[in-house]
């Protein structure tokens, strides 16, 4: 293939010159932070490991600033891009500058939590800065729906970057870290200053990397039912999951019974658990029947668990 130019890239100067063309101002409703620094979304590309073979599908291309570092490295990009004036510019700007890999680009308007297939070849990476405030159910959605991604890279405030790549026990593991676990093996990739933004973010940003897992989870929990069993866990943290998983089990008792079931101490929490054992607590979940029974238990009963429970 042809080498892209060497002046392709969009730096600060390019991206205020785009952006007063288009009268374009970035957004806090959208999250929007555009990148200003060619090196940053060279070093994101490498990050990423991007092949020559790679179908690279990008969330919030904004003015493609990364767009267009994706195209001097991967086969294909998709970009899918909610903002309607976003969205008809950039490929003008593809076109205008790297027009010898302009046919190597699809663009997608649309909502990338409501986008449910692709143009082209199926994605094998995800490469993305995505909006801050819709970084994890957008990270989620994608990798569910599109589970040819072998490979993701997304950029995302640093607090959200710590939340998904954390294991059991941390301070900050929760739901986006078991249920990125669910799908990929998951870790911080490095940090990014806010310097190369535009507008500059009062908060830091950090990477992080996503390598799927090549064989599922070994489970015959399904994804929904394992979900369920981490939201109700993280709902009440302070909670021991006997105390946590009684609305879903149907009561403390349930839930007990379930827990043993699967191995796990009632008295546990749920940021101690890793994704294979709260798998396992949804592969015991009692059946409606007994769960409505044990609800059934007296009164006084369930009060003196609950004593117990918050002791």
């Amino acid at each position: 293939m042809s080498s892209p130019t060497p002046d392709a890239l969009l730096g600060p100067a390019d991206i205020r010159e785009l952006a007063a063309a288009l009268g374009v101002r970035p957004t806090k409703q959208r999250g929007q932070n555009f990148v200003i620094d060619a090196n940053t979304v060279r070093r994101i590309v490498r990050t990423a490991e991007v092949r020559p073979d790679d179908v690279v599908v990008e969330v919030g291309p904004g003015l493609g600033s990364l767009t267009l570092a994706l195209l001097e490295v991967a086969d294909r990009v998709t970009a899918v891009e909610i903002d309607d004036v976003l969205a008809a510019a950039l490929p003008a700007t593809i076109t205008a500058r790297m027009p010898e890999r302009a046919d190597r680009f699809a663009l997608v308007h649309s909502d990338a939590m409501h986008v449910r297939e692709l143009p082209g070849p199926a994605p094998t990476a995800l490469v993305a800065n995505l909006p801050y405030n819709v970084a994890v159910p957008v990270l989620l959605h994608m990798l569910d729906t599109f589970p040819s991604i072998e490979r993701t890279l997304v950029m995302v405030q640093a607090e959200v970057a710590d939340r998904l790549a954390a294991g059991p026990g941390s301070r900050v593991y929760g739901v986006p870290s078991v249920k990125a676990g669910w799908y990929a093996e998951v870790k911080r990739a490095g940090a990014i200053g806010r310097n190369v933004f535009w507008p500059a973010p009062n908060v830091d940003s950090g990477l992080v990397s996503l390598v799927r897992r090549t064989e599922p989870l070994a489970t015959t929990a399904s994804k929904r039912e394992v979900f369920a069993v981490v939201d109700a866990a993280f709902a009440q943290r302070r909670k021991t999951l006997r105390a946590a998983l009684a609305g879903w089990a149907g009561s403390a008792a349930a839930a007990e019974t379930a827990l043993v079931a699967a191995g796990i101490s009632p008295q546990a929490r749920g940021e101690s658990l890793t994704v294979e054992e709260f798998a396992r607590i949804a592969e015991h979940k009692p059946a409606a029947e007994s769960a409505a029974e044990s609800a059934a238990e007296p009164a006084a009963e369930s009060a003196a668990e609950s004593v117990a429970d918050e002791e």
